[in-house]
């Protein structure tokens, strides 16, 4: 059975354009962007004020581009893409974005590194990108020179993305490492480039941004996203968005409704990239950039801006809801919605989070790299606690069994498998994870979900853990983010995260990781602790999902920038405590 979006998602306005690059969908008003005229400053620091309009964003790709030109080399129609791939490794600047759609200008790739990085990951992608030079930021440029050295980019082909003061602490860098603004002061002084003569379909088989999926083990696997992919992703979004931003226009309003946008995750990650940068600004909205998640500067920046909507990852979620204490010394007032991805938010905790904001709408989507980006979005008027919300035009999605059978019903689990217009075109040089996640048109999230009917009657997908980390206890499965989300109700328990540890009599049983809340008094017993946790379970999940492996106190759940919970980690460090017991590995 193939699941299709409600009935009141509106149809796609037109195909998306598949003979144009990013840049030009972006900064053209042809394609049904917000007027440029009457759009907000696409992006605004969050710590310093500074911003260009949409008009001067536009002038600087224009600038930039032919600065990197003749920086570089590159001419737009000389040469293939692979011949033209920059890496970005920084932390959200202004001109981040200004930066991938000036060398999309000239038909190359911007390869975005995330900032969280060690050395060892750079130097990866930079060798498997094949980038030819490197931006960075004040605050990582040590290591950035480091990775650059160890893949062979020389030092002169590593440049600064400016950051205000207040994010580097008044430094400045090396007078040989030149910037963006000095490249874009380049430009001001050269002449117009040849404008792109690309071949009918050429934006479909283009890769524009090569994106890094961590996977689940394993080195990163570089994953090759359409101009086409980008392009069809902000029109999903931005149709599916039409009925609610319509319902706020003002009546008698020329131009629309718009809004102000959190930009606090990093621009690296697919999230941020298409959603927040993309999509966003594309509906002539404004995004407020923050370098890094700081809970002081994070709330001032709503206070200071008045920011409509949150883009949040579940951490940040988690750690609001459990700290109203700080987040009432704030005026918030000015929002009307959160919006989660990158990884599932419990329902317990939207829950509470509204219980503490009655009039924000709690909004949770999904997707991933492999389908840069969403799939499906919670609608703003059909809210239903757990779910993923439903999907956007022109996605479709399949629930297959392990047995590789369609499942044609409701609320039974199984692999979901989806198809849309913004599925990427596969991975870099890996035919091995080509053939097994992208068939027929299709592609394998390797997420297990179910479909339920939301009280008004919608389809709406719940993601209820990636596959390959279900517990399987006497045969049985145990969703990991289902008891995760059930321990965060607890008062003692901070964050958490659960993994499979194995069992002689059931094969596995699951184990819970716990951070202590600060609730917690030094007097309390730990025993006592753990077993209350233990009960708080028992007292409400079936016995297959009791804490038979225990529970462990831990500092800090380890986790990915976007929120994602790298439990492999806590997996590797399990077995190495059991082989140093002689357990059973």
């Amino acid at each position: 059975m193939v699941f299709t979006p409600p009935s009141w998602v509106p149809k796609l306005p037109f195909d998306p354009p598949d003979s144009i690059p990013i840049s030009e969908f972006m900064l053209n008003e042809e394609f049904g962007r917000h007027p440029l005229h009457h759009a907000r400053a696409p992006f605004t620091c969050g710590l310093s004020g500074a911003e260009y309009s949409a008009l001067e964003v536009r002038d600087r790709v224009e600038k930039l581009a032919r600065g990197l030109s003749k920086e570089l080399g590159w001419q737009p129609n000389k040469g293939t893409e692979w011949d033209k791939v920059i890496g970005v490794f920084s932390l959200n600047t202004i001109d981040t974005l200004t930066l991938s759609w000036a060398v999309h200008s000239l038909s190359g790739i911007s390869s975005p590194a995330n900032a969280a990085y060690g050395r060892a990951e750079i130097v990866h992608q930079l060798k498997s990108s094949g980038s030819k030079a490197l931006f960075t930021c004040l605050p990582l440029l040590s290591l950035a020179l480091e990775a650059a050295a160890e893949s062979g980019i020389p030092r002169n082909r590593v440049y600064l993305l400016a950051l205000p003061k207040e994010a580097t602490g008044g430094l400045t860098g090396p007078s040989d490492i030149r910037t963006v603004d000095q490249l874009i002061e380049d430009g001001a002084n050269l002449p117009a480039l040849e404008k792109l003569n690309w071949e009918k379909g050429q934006g479909a088989r283009q890769t524009a941004f090569l994106c890094y999926s961590s996977g689940t083990s394993g080195l990163p696997k570089g994953v090759m996203i359409s101009h086409r992919n980008v392009i069809s992703n902000v029109l999903q979004i931005s149709t599916f968005e039409k009925p609610y931003r319509d319902s706020m226009q003002e009546p008698g309003s020329k131009y629309g409704f718009m809004e102000i946008a959190l930009g606090l995750l990093p621009q690296s990650h697919i999230y941020a990239l298409v959603v927040i940068c993309h999509a966003t600004t594309y509906r002539g909205d404004q995004v407020i950039n923050l370098p890094k998640f700081e809970i002081g500067q994070y709330l001032n920046a709503i206070q200071k801006f008045h920011i409509n909507t949150l883009f949040l990852v579940p951490p940040i979620v988690i750690a609001m809801a459990k700290n109203k204490p700080v987040l009432d010394k704030f005026d918030l007032k000015s929002v009307r919605q959160i919006f989660t991805g990158a990884a599932p938010l419990g329902g317990e905790t939207a829950d509470e989070l509204q219980r503490q904001y009655p009039s924000w709408k709690v909004r949770q989507g999904y997707g991933l790299t492999e389908t840069s980006t969403v799939i499906c979005s919670t609608p703003v008027d059909d809210i239903f606690f757990g779910s993923c919300g439903s999907l956007l035009p022109a996605a479709q999605a399949k629930i297959v069994s392990i047995e590789g059978n369609e499942i044609t019903g409701y609320d039974q689990p199984g692999e979901l498998v989806v198809m849309a217009p913004s599925v990427v075109l596969g991975y870099l040089n890996n035919d091995k994870a080509n053939k097994e996640t992208f068939q027929d048109g299709w592609m394998r999230t390797g997420d297990e979900a179910v479909v339920r009917k939301s009280p008004k009657g919608n389809e709406h997908i719940f993601i209820v853990d990636r596959i390959k980390e279900l517990i399987k206890v006497k045969g049985l499965q145990v969703a990991p983010a289902e008891l995760e989300a059930h321990l965060l109700t607890h008062p003692h328990v901070a964050d958490c995260t659960v993994i499979p540890v194995p069992d002689d009599a059931a094969g596995e049983v699951p184990k819970a990781y716990v951070v202590k809340s600060a609730s917690v008094g030094l007097e309390e017993n730990d025993r006592m602790i753990i077993r209350d946790i233990q009960k708080h379970v028992e007292q409400h999940k079936a016995r297959h999902k009791w804490l038979k492996g225990g529970v462990e106190f831990i500092d800090v759940i380890p986790k990915s920038p976007s929120g994602k919970i790298l439990r492999r980690m806590l997996r590797d460090k399990e077995k190495e405590q059991r082989r140093r017991k002689g357990a059973k590995l």
